[in-house]
């Protein structure tokens, strides 16, 4: 796949980091430690970059830059379960899922290898 064949809005694995990029935001909107907050938040953001870059060797370098952001997420996820910011419950279906899009972000940088 091309980069100039599809927008973002139409990758799944950017629809479901927007799904927890939003979450992230409910679940933290009364969280008053606005560094950790700003933090996290903006690393659940960062998926879409790539897409919109033209070549496939810019849109491979942002999607690598996208998939530490999800591992970056999942660090944060995991310091907010720590901190009692988000429960363990919901905490752990956040860190499977940021897992899940850590895998699609690869398998999407090796289909462009392809």
């Amino acid at each position: 796949m091309q980069p100039a064949d599809e927008s973002f809005e139409k990758l799944e694995v950017w629809r479901r980091s927007q799904e927890l990029s939003i979450e992230l935001y409910r679940l933290l909107a009364e969280c008053r430690d606005w560094g950790f907050k700003d933090q996290i938040t903006r690393a659940g953001n960062s998926i879409a970059e790539g897409a919109e870059r033209s070549g496939k060797a810019e849109f491979k370098q942002f999607l690598s830059f996208a998939k530490g952001s999800a591992g970056e997420t999942r660090s944060q996820t995991l310091r907010a379960i720590a901190l009692g910011y988000i429960t363990q419950e919901r905490g752990s279906a956040l860190v499977a899922e940021l897992r899940e899009i850590s895998r699609m972000i690869h398998g999407l940088i090796k289909s462009l290898d392809r």
